[in-house]
């Protein structure tokens, strides 16, 4: 799917219709922020009200399952675990609203608008991660408490839908500017990433409902405040795939060992957090690198994967070659 000039016209153009079942006007003005998965629109009325829509990429998300996000959402805003966005309901008490792109079916979900900022690298980042482990830890013990609704639905991230036969997005074989050489390293580290993830298990101390995506990008920094944004991959995988997700697209940078550091110990501030569970962080960083190589390779039309493209793919072989080299790791 090409997220071209005339589908985003088709997309504001439709979710325009649809406005009136939020109570927004017709004089409300629509402006594109991102487009990943999903595009993201700024709404704001003549009078400075603002809210955010997103319209979701269809075949990626069922129905089901965006409601079960925006549930997970809503009973952590409820709770106060975390600050995020909460879900606008319709007049109608409804939270997704369709409308019709050509013979295309769109869902579209809004949510409160939150201020804030993305982390700079050039900042404290640092400082930031340790405020993220806090996060993290406060959701993952939300979650294995949280008494799910009977209808929860939401996609599984192991090794088979991550990086294997059953890879949620696509085969990272087919990552642009990957040579045989290359192919070749990362078939290697893909079959080590089986064995170790395969060791490490799955439990109910290191496996349950977890963000999957609280990279900078889906952080809100504002004063010393940190909100999470963008459930929208949440699902069940490792605890400690949500560190390895929060370093998305910058894996191979130098400060990642602080980073690291700082997570830890502020998880540590919320929760226990064994040390074959930090011991396995390396792990989740390489098979989320392999992940994220797949995704470029899918969602070509997307400016983040231009943007990367070619040098991130040569990159990520660069980093399967270093973890190869890397002792084993300690089954748990």
């Amino acid at each position: 799917m090409m997220y071209d000039d005339a589908l985003l016209a088709r997309l504001t153009a439709g979710l325009a219709g649809v406005l009136c079942c939020w109570g927004l006007a017709a004089d409300t003005t629509l402006r594109l922020l991102t487009i990943s998965e999903n595009a993201t629109f700024l709404a704001e009325t003549p009078e400075g009200a603002r809210t955010i829509f997103r319209v979701h990429r269809p075949g990626y998300h069922s129905r089901a399952e965006i409601a079960a996000e925006l549930a997970w959402i809503s009973a952590l805003a409820r709770d106060g675990v975390v600050a995020t966005p909460v879900p606008l309901p319709a007049r109608d008490g409804s939270t997704i609203v369709a409308f019709a792109d050509g013979a295309t079916e769109r869902l579209a979900v809004a949510f409160t608008f939150m201020p804030g900022d993305e982390p700079a690298a050039a900042a404290d980042l640092a400082g930031w991660y340790g405020q993220l482990g806090e996060i993290t830890a406060r959701l993952h013990r939300h979650a294995r408490h949280w008494q799910r609704p009977a209808d929860f639905t939401r996609k599984r991230w192991d090794f088979t839908t991550i990086i294997g036969p059953g890879a949620h997005w696509g085969d990272w074989r087919t990552a642009p500017g990957l040579d045989a050489a290359g192919r070749a390293v990362l078939e290697q580290t893909a079959m080590l990433l089986e064995r170790q993830t395969a060791a490490y298990g799955q439990s109910a101390d290191n496996f349950g409902l977890v963000h999957c995506d609280m990279r900078t990008a889906n952080l809100l920094a504002a004063g010393d405040r940190l909100a999470v944004i963008d459930f929208d991959d949440c699902g069940f995988s490792w605890y400690g795939y949500d560190f390895a997700a929060s370093l998305s697209f910058m894996e191979h940078e130098p400060f990642v060992p602080a980073l690291t550091r700082a997570w830890v110990e502020g998880y540590r501030r919320v929760a226990p957090f064994a040390a074959a569970d930090e011991a396995a962080l390396p792990m989740f960083v390489m098979l989320r690198r392999l992940q994220l190589t797949a995704w470029i390779a899918s969602h070509g039309e997307t400016p983040t994967a231009q943007a990367f493209g070619a040098d991130y793919v040569r990159g990520t072989v660069a980093l399967g070659a270093a973890y190869l080299r890397q002792p084993a790791l300690e089954p748990a």
